[in-house]
């Protein structure tokens, strides 16, 4: 708990006015709230014992100005602490989805992205409940509280006494049940990154799923997990709601002890009034409330406590691949000397060396798991090589500004992200649309044809993914962003696999037109997309087995030969 007021009270020194308003509104109502409570001796002792017909019509106004300056207070109050609660949840979800983009992408291969739109989401909305609500009962009933129990004192130091050794006794129970919360509240918020992580997967592959027919298993799986779910939460309700009856006993204790107690002072002893004694009664009573939500409060601020963990795991991941201070505005060469790369154990290139440079086209071939789509990794440094070194101009590429490397690379892979945005916003990602250099890469992509045909043209919206464009337009558009960024490297990842051989043989065409100005890096399959390479780099388990012209590895080149069923007398 300490370590989670630590982490946002220091966030509230940026509301100063707002705090100004919320303890001003604090004070009204537990002022208010204590004059009721105070209210009932002259109500019982002037009006119904000593019958003083004036202050009958004198109370009440003060009773209604107490009850508004109450509701007045509890207004301010909640107010403000709701809108620097809903502020600093805004900052941290900033700071949290600010903070995973910025690391390296083994975070995110090792992380579910329902997980993670979970803790971003779900787990801070735990958080924005308690510093929002949470924090700002407990302030407001704390002062409250303060406020009658001078009431109390004041009425009866001795009745005091007597009724507040008995309220201490909740203190343990509350603290065991919201222990108890805390451990459950982790399991509930697991679950739940379980229940978003099913549903991320089952609407990134609906098509799949139907195909398959796989409904009833999809449904069966989130069934499972969903109970789970439930039976934590409801879990968590039970623990939390066995505090009511606690508290009500303690309550009950301390009224009963009171009743006989006062009623003895009142009736036998003669050392309080009638009105003494019920003003006292009422300020008890009262003081039972805040005491309830107090409790209510903190067992609900271990669920933010268990959220925050979470939240500040993924705060305390810190990038591996720290950004050099160099700025690169050119690309003219890139060289890979001795370079081995490593996922944990697993070794997925070894020894690689290479020089390229402008106007050349690298093709890199081989089956899957070879190593062609590590070494593209390393150029974007999305990782960095456990041994050897990248140079990018003779520079190693640890030694550059990650952002400026990475605005001179295009890359275009299999998997095409289409946002719900229009096509020239599509193309232009990232950037104010220039039409005219998203009219110039769409006919680069030859898809302006189509584009043009539209109503709307470069300002139709596509759908989420692109379902409204088919598959090969869709990697079109693809190839048309990467070519508006005007790269010095340009990267293709199966890039043309969804074309049908007319537009492969056009867009295949534009890029040699093209690779004067570039390094081109073409990942395929198909021999003829990288047949008219430069030089084609044969993949084998992480290492290079052959490199050449298609002519020079159809003739010597076992590895190649196999790939593409060459005859060995090529």
């Amino acid at each position: 708990m300490k370590k989670f007021l630590a982490t946002y009270l220091p966030y509230y020194r940026d509301y100063s006015g707002k705090i100004a308003m919320a303890i001003v509104g604090m004070f009204l109502a537990s002022a208010a709230t204590a004059a009721i409570a105070y209210m009932v001796k002259p109500l019982m002792d002037r009006i119904f014992v000593e019958h003083d017909v004036q202050m009958l019509y004198i109370l009440p106004a003060f009773i209604i100005l107490a009850f508004v300056g109450k509701g007045l207070g509890t207004f301010m109050q909640s107010y403000a602490l709701s809108f620097i609660g809903q502020d600093i949840i805004r900052k941290l979800r900033n700071r949290m989805l600010n903070h995973m983009m910025h690391l390296d992408m083994d975070f995110h291969f090792r992380f579910h992205s329902g997980e993670l739109i979970s803790r971003i989401s779900n787990d801070i909305l735990r958080v924005q409940n308690a510093i929002s609500s949470d924090i700002a009962i407990l302030l407001r009933e704390f002062v409250t509280v303060v406020a009658l129990l001078a009431v109390v004192i004041y009425q009866s130091p001795m009745l005091a006494l007597y009724s507040l050794i008995i309220i201490p006794l909740a203190v343990y129970p509350v603290e065991v049940i919201s222990r108890k919360i805390k451990k459950l509240s982790h399991q509930s918020q697991e679950q739940n990154s379980d229940l978003l992580s099913s549903l991320s997967e089952i609407f990134a592959n609906y098509e799949m799923i139907k195909s398959y027919n796989a409904q009833e298993y999809e449904l069966g799986t989130f069934k499972e997990r969903n109970l789970r779910f439930f039976k934590t939460n409801i879990k968590t309700v039970k623990v939390q709601l066995m505090l009511v009856p606690i508290l009500e006993l303690v309550a009950a204790v301390a009224i009963t002890a009171v009743i006989i107690i006062g009623g003895r002072e009142v009736l036998i002893a003669k050392t309080l009034t009638t009105g003494e004694f019920f003003s006292f009664l009422t300020a008890l009573s009262l003081l039972i409330d805040p005491l309830r939500r107090i409790s209510t409060a903190y067992s609900h601020l271990q669920d933010a406590v268990a959220a925050n963990e979470r939240i500040e795991q993924v705060l305390h991941y810190k990038p591996m691949i720290v950004s050099g201070t160099k700025q690169l505005d050119h690309v003219d060469t890139i060289e890979f000397e001795n370079v081995t790369l490593r996922y944990g154990d697993t070794v997925a290139l070894e020894n690689i060396s290479l020089r390229a440079q402008k106007g050349e086209v690298i093709g890199l071939v081989g089956d899957s798991g070879g190593g062609k789509s590590s070494m593209v990794n390393l150029i974007l440094r999305f990782y960095d090589p456990a041994e050897g070194v990248v140079k990018i101009n003779d520079i190693d590429a640890r030694e550059i500004d990650v952002k400026s490397l990475r605005d001179r690379i295009a890359i275009v892979t299999q998997r095409i992200y289409i946002s719900n945005d229009t096509i020239a916003a599509n193309i232009a990602y990232g950037v104010e649309p220039d039409e005219e250099k998203v009219i110039e890469a769409l006919k680069k992509a030859n898809l302006w044809d189509f584009v043009a045909s539209l109503p709307e043209g470069i300002h139709t919206v596509l759908s989420e993914g692109g379902t409204n464009l088919s598959g090969g337009q869709r990697q079109r558009i693809a190839i048309a962003r990467a070519l508006y960024k005007n790269p010095d490297i340009l990267i293709l990842d199966e890039a043309t696999s969804a074309l049908d051989n007319k537009s492969e043989a056009a867009i295949i065409e534009t890029i040699y037109a093209l690779k004067k100005d570039l390094i081109v890096f073409m990942i395929a399959h198909r021999l003829t997309t990288i047949e008219r390479a430069d030089k084609i780099l044969v993949f084998e388990h992480g290492h290079i087995v052959c490199q050449g012209s298609k002519e020079t590895l159809s003739k010597e080149c076992e590895t190649f030969k196999k790939l593409y069923h060459i005859a060995s007398d090529v």
